[in-house]
């Protein structure tokens, strides 16, 4: 990706930092974006030490304005985008009808709305490029998991979301995909709070039997999806979870 240029949301730590990093190796210049602006730093010095141009734009993407600001903020510094990889997210697990409003509205901004209002704005620049479009979605959009009914849903949403648009945009030069990880060692799966009375017989039946999945390993399918070398790939979405959805 030698002279392209890429934005990252959830940038600040974890997947999002592991996928800026494997986007860097290969070349590009990434525009890194989160709510954790002493995160972002560290990891646009990480980038910069792999040769790579760095922006750090700080902001909140649950706010449908910040969306088009981040893209806009991108293609100003570098003169054109190639490919946007959303990775941010939230989940909270809970029991259902205990679930707090600000909790679920939150959950459906920056899981599901932001990734819309961003491809939103991204899409005629990556038109101009011939880029590619990568969402993270998750295990949880395949199968029912007990106290993540709103996860569970954005994460369905915008799975479905991402093969509507490669069927929209499909006669156009422009790629949509998705991956689907399951459990990763990451500050969303480490700070994750137990509600109160969990069933951990039900909360075993979504864990890997394998254990949890290298975020390196879901970084790397991200970059190759958003670099040339995924062009054969349209409305895909590469489920990487260790078996939990085999069975």
């Amino acid at each position: 990706m030698k002279g392209k240029a890429a934005l990252v949301t959830g940038a600040a730590s974890g997947l999002g930092r592991a996928t800026a990093g494997a986007l860097a190796r290969a070349g590009a210049d990434i525009c890194v974006v989160d709510l954790n602006a002493a995160g972002l730093e560290e990891t646009a010095t990480q980038l910069r030490a792999l040769g790579a141009r760095a922006l750090v734009h700080t902001t909140d993407l649950s706010v449908r304005d910040n969306c088009a600001l981040a893209v806009a903020a991108a293609v100003a510094a570098f003169g054109r985008l190639d490919a946007l990889c959303n990775v941010a997210g939230v989940i909270v697990l809970c029991n259902a009808h205990e679930m707090r409003a600000a909790e679920y509205e939150r959950t459906l901004a920056v899981n599901l709305s932001a990734p819309f209002y961003l491809m939103q704005a991204a899409i005629p620049h990556l038109l101009q490029a011939q880029g590619a479009v990568v969402n993270v979605t998750s295990s949880a959009a395949f199968i029912g998991e007990a106290y993540a009914a709103a996860y569970c849903a954005t994460k369905a949403g915008l799975t479905h979301m991402t093969k509507a648009l490669a069927m929209e945009y499909v006669h156009k030069p422009i790629r949509f995909n998705a991956v689907a990880p399951g459990g990763m060692a990451t500050n969303i799966g480490n700070t994750i709070k137990m509600p109160e009375g969990v069933d951990y017989a039900l909360i075993k039946r979504f864990s890997g039997l394998r254990g949890m999945v290298e975020v390196d390993d879901v970084a790397d399918i991200i970059a190759f999806l958003a670099s040339d070398a995924g062009s054969g790939y349209h409305g895909a979405c590469i489920n990487i979870d260790r078996g939990i959805t085999a069975g």
